[in-house]
């Protein structure tokens, strides 16, 4: 699975840390749903330190489409729900 981190580039996730992955989305969807901004930035926060982790970088001159698309750090808690809000039920991790 290809992932993109704005503003900083694509990593190829092997699909067997989906499961993990969902998970950390999951306590996002959570946070953002809450109001908490503070557990909003730490949910965030984990979810993109997992993929910085789990992944390996792709180079930047070859661009590949991505699966996912995650903001940022500096992503506010408003924008982040409405992402999730867009995504419904299903939130930022397909497949989880």
């Amino acid at each position: 699975m290809i992932m993109r981190i704005l503003g900083e580039g694509q990593y190829e996730v092997d699909d067997v840390h989906v499961g993990r992955l969902g998970e950390l989305d999951a306590a996002l969807r959570s946070a953002a749903a809450s109001g908490n901004d503070e557990e909003c930035v730490v949910g965030l926060r984990a979810l993109l330190d997992a993929v910085r982790d789990l992944g390996t970088p792709l180079p930047d001159d070859a661009p590949t489409p991505q699966d996912v698309m995650l903001p940022d750090e500096g992503t506010s808690r408003r924008h982040v729900r409405e992402m999730q809000e867009l995504l419904a039920d299903e939130g930022v991790i397909p497949g989880r």
